[in-house]
């Protein structure tokens, strides 16, 4: 378990030391330490000025307390700058790997199309990737790398620094204990001819192991019970968020009560599971808060036997008392953390299995062969679609698109058209055959577009950046496709209702409007005008046609395209793909 915990540790570390400047944030987390050290010197300190204050009050000496007060004072004032210091440095570095990670979680997410097939289930869950349970799902990737990447590095720092120089500080504060305690504990009162020297560093360790194997006894659930309550806190916001991409449809269908029943039924496992982690807190809770509060107690209660036996004067005693909270303090690190320990613990785990998932699925392995074709034409040999569980979709048999053709692949819904311009598209590994593809750009608008968050022209230019086109060109291609209208529109920056607002019509002209922007060789489009009458979409295909001449279309829908010209029609069937037609008529009895 352990070794398991420290893999994952210095797998997630190793992208926050990655790239340029890698080396610079080691140096500055060596300061961060070197500063948080200074604590254990001012510690020492104060326990130095304990027993010369208190001797100076026990001798009644009001010029030494006086001249002890300052003294004081300049521990804290130095002690204050020391801190200060410490945390603003710590935040910068905080940022700083927090920032790597983040960045390092998107590249490996993105990379390789891994989020698609993650979120296709086209790759093995991760139980079989890095030996977790078999079955379960990567869930929630938006609050994995936002929420648990902030929640790995600020815990991490926080409890680094703080085992560190509890580890430094105890070494100090024992040798200070030892030279304390030069006196031994007579057990002669309860009948025992036995004496133990320094006997408070032992009753130290022996007090705090027996609190840290409670500690653990009670509190080693919260590590499951608060990774379940993160998934389960994650699920609860995806359903408020899907709500507001989806207003006008919820709206017109009546649906706020089956909305509600959702996010009811969502709230209540979150509440079913913050139930058993309460219980589990106020469990661990039942020993820790007396232990707390009790740690700075015990060692006047330890003390005593020496005070009371003549071995120390009072300011002794309160010396004492002082480097032995010391000492336990530092040992207690364990019980005074097992709380964040858990939560850390719980989000490196968390983020790491979703990492080892986005490279698995970034590496899945392709069933149908892609490669370059000699010339511009994009051919098929001996292609069967299948789902990821091996059923046959499709088998294609060979084939060629030349490029500057217009091409319709025709068949009965649900029978895989859109699985084959995956296929083509290199989205889709599952089957079997050769896609052979030219070396030209090509462009997939899929049946529902996406826009991104940003402006119309922002949506116009995506994927590229709408700095890589001048406005008149942005503009230009809106005013063909009929939306010069809505050419200077701002969407809302968290806005994330599909489309923006706008209609189904308007979100296919925008997309069409993207080849005219692009200008891609090959254009894939996955029902482009589903959403427009034939009259617009004759209009559009024209349009298209007249600008970019060189372009070839291939186009899936349940009409044949008008206003792009001479039409290859393919029909697609179970069992194999038809021999190329040049028809434009639906023969009788064929779906479209």
């Amino acid at each position: 378990m352990m070794s398991q915990v420290l893999a994952q540790f210095w797998r997630l570390m190793k992208l926050c030391l990655a790239g340029p400047g890698g080396k610079w944030s080691i140096a500055l987390f060596a300061v961060i330490v070197a500063l948080d050290l200074g604590g254990v010197y001012a510690t020492i300190l104060i326990v130095s000025w304990t027993g010369a204050f208190y001797g100076a009050l026990e001798a009644m000496d009001g010029a030494e307390a006086v001249r002890q007060v300052g003294i004081f004072g300049l521990i804290v004032a130095a002690n204050s700058a020391r801190h200060l210091t410490g945390q603003l440095l710590r935040k910068r570095l905080e940022m700083l790997w927090r920032g790597r990670l983040t960045s390092g979680a998107l590249d490996i997410w993105l990379s390789n199309k891994a989020y698609w097939h993650m979120a296709n289930a086209t790759f093995p869950h991760w139980g079989d990737v890095t030996g977790g349970p078999r079955g379960y799902a990567i869930d929630n990737p938006d609050q994995r790398i936002a929420d648990d990447c902030r929640i790995f590095i600020t815990s991490l720092l926080g409890e680094a620094l703080d085992m560190i120089s509890r580890i430094v500080g105890l070494f100090s504060y024992l040798a200070l204990l030892w030279s304390l305690t030069n006196f031994p504990l007579s057990l002669a009162p309860i009948g025992i001819d036995i004496e133990i020297p320094n006997y408070m560093i032992w009753a130290a360790f022996i007090y705090v192991a027996l609190a840290s194997l409670l500690t653990h006894a009670l509190g080693h659930p919260l590590k499951g019970l608060l990774v379940e309550q993160q998934r389960r806190e994650a699920n609860f916001r995806f359903a408020l968020a899907r709500l507001r991409g989806s207003y006008d449809e919820i709206a017109m269908s009546a649906g706020e009560r089956a909305e509600r029943r959702i996010f009811d039924s969502r709230f209540a496992a979150v509440v079913s599971n913050w139930k058993k982690l309460v219980n589990r807190e106020l469990i661990l809770g039942c020993f820790t808060y007396p232990f707390n509060h009790s740690v700075l107690r015990i060692p006047l209660f330890v003390a005593l036997p020496g005070y009371l036996a003549g071995h120390v004067a009072f300011g002794g005693l309160m010396q004492l008392s002082t480097a032995f909270s010391s000492v336990v303090t530092s040992l207690s690190w364990f019980i005074f953390s097992y709380r964040d320990l858990a939560d850390l613990v719980a989000a490196s785990s968390r983020l790491d299995n979703f990492l080892e998932a986005a490279k698995a699925a970034g590496a899945t392995g392709r069933d149908i062969v892609h490669d370059t074709a000699p010339g511009p034409v994009l051919s098929l040999s001996g292609v069967r679609v299948t789902t990821p569980e091996g059923r046959r979709l499709l088998d294609v048999p060979e084939m060629e698109i030349r490029q500057g053709e217009a091409v319709w692949l025709r068949g009965a819904s649900g029978l895989g058209k859109t699985t084959v311009m995956k296929a083509l598209a290199g989205l889709w590994p599952h089957g079997v055959g050769t896609i052979s593809s030219p070396d030209a750009s090509m462009t997939f608008l899929p049946q529902r577009p996406y826009f991104p968050i940003g402006t119309v022209r922002d949506a116009l230019a995506y994927p590229r950046a709408v700095g890589d086109f001048s406005v008149d060109a942005l503009d230009a291609a809106l005013e063909k496709v009929g939306l010069s209208h809505i050419a200077g529109v701002e969407f809302g920056r968290s806005d994330t209702r599909t489309g923006h607002g706008l209609s189904g019509g308007e979100q296919q002209r925008l997309a069409l409007a993207r080849l005219l922007l692009l200008q891609p060789q090959w254009a894939l489009l996955d029902e482009p005008a589903s959403a427009l009458d034939q009259t617009a979409e004759a209009a559009l295909f024209a349009m298209l046609r007249r600008d970019l001449p060189q372009t070839t279309f291939i186009i899936v829908a349940h009409r044949q395209p008008q206003g792009l010209g001479d039409v290859r029609t393919i029909d697609l069937a179970p069992g194999a793909l038809s021999a190329p037609s040049s028809s434009s008529q639906l023969p009788d009895g064929v779906p479209a």
